[in-house]
C-alpha cells in the first residue's frame, strides 16, 4: 500500500495537485497489516471508520454504525416535526 501511495502523490504532484496531510487518512479494510503508511516523510492516521458519501465505512466492512447513524437522524428529523403533525 505504501508503493501505491506513493504512485498517487508522484502523479498528483506532476498535474499540480497537493495531497493535504492533515485531511488524508487511512482506512484499512479487513486486514491484518498493520505498517504505517508514511507520505512525504510524516505518517498518515490510521482511522477505524469514515464517512463517505453519507455512508459509514469501518474497518470490519460492517455497516450496523451506518444503520444505527441513519434511524437516529431519521428519529431527530421526526421528533422535529411531531409538533406540526400533532397540531389541528
Amino acid at each position: 500500500m505504501q508503493i501505491k501511495t506513493a504512485s498517487v502523490a508522484a502523479v498528483s504532484l506532476s498535474v499540480g495537485l497537493n495531497i493535504h496531510m492533515g485531511k488524508t487518512k487511512v482506512l484499512k479494510f479487513k486486514t491484518e497489516n498493520s505498517n504505517p503508511i508514511n507520505l512525504d516523510g510524516e505518517t498518515l492516521e490510521d482511522v477505524e471508520s469514515s464517512t463517505y458519501l453519507g455512508s459509514i465505512i469501518d474497518e470490519h466492512g460492517g455497516s450496523d454504525a451506518d444503520v444505527k447513524a441513519r434511524i437516529g437522524e431519521a428519529g431527530a428529523v421526526f421528533l422535529q416535526l411531531k409538533n406540526i403533525w400533532n397540531s389541528k
